[in-house]
């Protein structure tokens, strides 16, 4: 029996001393401030800001007396206004004084037809007005002197020296009088009128450029006849000339002489000096394109009849630029160049937002001058090596992180 008891004894299992309820709460308490702090980091970390993701460029320089591109060219250019002149009346061309390519400028003469017969015609009605207006002064002294004879018949009657048929007669005689008077100034009005119609019939012959442009064609010579109608048959033109208004914000740019840069389709990388000849639009009715000669500074076995090449108009090394006399350039310093979308313009301030190296953007305010291409020419507020913000944000504020792409 006691053995039984022995081996009850060694199959007991102990049991840890149960806990108080202040000890459980203590544990429910800390383990309560644990996920509230945990919670609290989660929610930090989620709402934390994040650095704005931004694409930054490289503050360029262009050393001085190198020349700033002005124009890249490529295809053609076409015209916003095209007009064939012609004239308002038939008649046969005396006078042509446009060639092509030639520029003009609005009201200029163009051409001038025959002039002969509506010149006469014009003669003709200043005569027949003058002669109305000699008419009515003659009427006006008849009209004074039946009034005289009208007053004496008048003063006979009171004294009865004539009879009273005499009176209606002289008073008939002044109103008549004053009837043709009237009719007579009818008459100097349209012919007055006749004169303008003549006056105006004489201005047409004189052809003249409806606005400024380029002529691109020549389509009838002196001795010619025109008509704004082809009704004349296969020997009469419609038109004297072709004008074009071209694109003068990029056409004005090119001059003879002026500096180039080619580079040929099939050498991509070898850049050829080159300079203006002339510039002459086409006769191309369909593009109105623009030609421009230009002479290679080089030759080379390579540059060959037809090969495609695209050129870049430059402008002149000494050409002065808005404030270089205050800017880097103007001291010497080389030209800064920055792409045209990282600046912004913000209440008539130009400015770019600077990317510094750890990571924070500064605003700055710049100034510009011309446009070189695809990029902007700074003159303050810039120094080489700095990287600047592409195409910001409006959110993008001074001093918030950024991330670089």
């Amino acid at each position: 029996m006691a053995d039984l008891k022995d081996d009850l004894a060694a199959l007991r299992i102990e049991r840890p001393p149960e806990r108080s309820g202040v000890t459980r709460l203590v544990v429910w308490v800390l383990v309560l401030i644990i996920l509230a702090g945990l919670g609290r980091a989660g929610w930090v970390w989620a709402t934390r800001e994040r650095p704005a993701e931004v694409q930054v460029a490289r503050v360029a320089a262009r050393a001085t007396g190198t020349q700033a591109a002005v124009l890249n060219a490529s295809g053609y250019v076409t015209a916003r206004r095209r007009a064939t002149i012609s004239s308002k009346i038939t008649g046969k061309v005396i006078e042509v004084n446009v060639e092509e390519g030639m520029a003009v400028k609005e009201g200029q003469v163009l051409a001038r037809l025959d002039d002969a017969n509506p010149r006469a015609a014009l003669a003709f009605a200043e005569a027949q007005a003058e002669a109305a207006r000699r008419n009515i002064a003659e009427n006006e002294i008849r009209l004074a002197d039946a009034r005289v004879t009208l007053g004496r018949r008048k003063q006979l009657v009171k004294e009865r020296v004539v009879a009273q048929s005499e009176v209606d007669q002289a008073q008939a005689d002044v109103d008549s009088m004053a009837a043709r008077i009237d009719a007579s100034r009818e008459m100097v009005r349209v012919a007055e009128r006749q004169v303008a119609m003549q006056q105006t019939d004489l201005d047409n012959t004189i052809i003249r450029a409806p606005f400024s442009g380029v002529a691109v064609t020549k389509d009838a010579q002196p001795g010619e006849m025109v008509s704004p109608v082809s009704a004349g048959g296969g020997f009469t033109r419609t038109g004297i000339c072709t004008i074009v208004d071209m694109n003068e914000s990029y056409i004005n740019r090119v001059v003879s002489g002026q500096d180039v840069t080619a580079v040929l389709n099939a050498y991509p990388d070898w850049q050829i000096p080159a300079r203006v000849i002339t510039m002459v639009p086409t006769a191309d009715r369909q593009k109105a394109t623009v030609l421009v000669r230009i002479a290679f500074k080089e030759l080379d076995p390579r540059i060959l009849p037809d090969m495609g090449v695209k050129v870049t108009f430059l402008a002149a090394a000494a050409k002065a630029r808005t404030g270089a006399a205050n800017s880097n350039e103007g001291a010497g310093h080389p030209t800064l160049l920055v792409p045209k979308a990282a600046v912004r313009t913000e209440n008539g301030q130009a400015v770019v937002f600077v990317a510094r190296a750890d990571n924070v953007v500064e605003r700055r305010a710049v100034r510009t001058a011309s446009e070189d291409g695809s990029q902007l020419e700074v003159v303050a507020g810039l120094s080489v090596g700095e990287s600047v913000v592409v195409s910001p944000s409006p959110a993008l504020k001074d001093g918030a992180r950024v991330l670089v792409k």
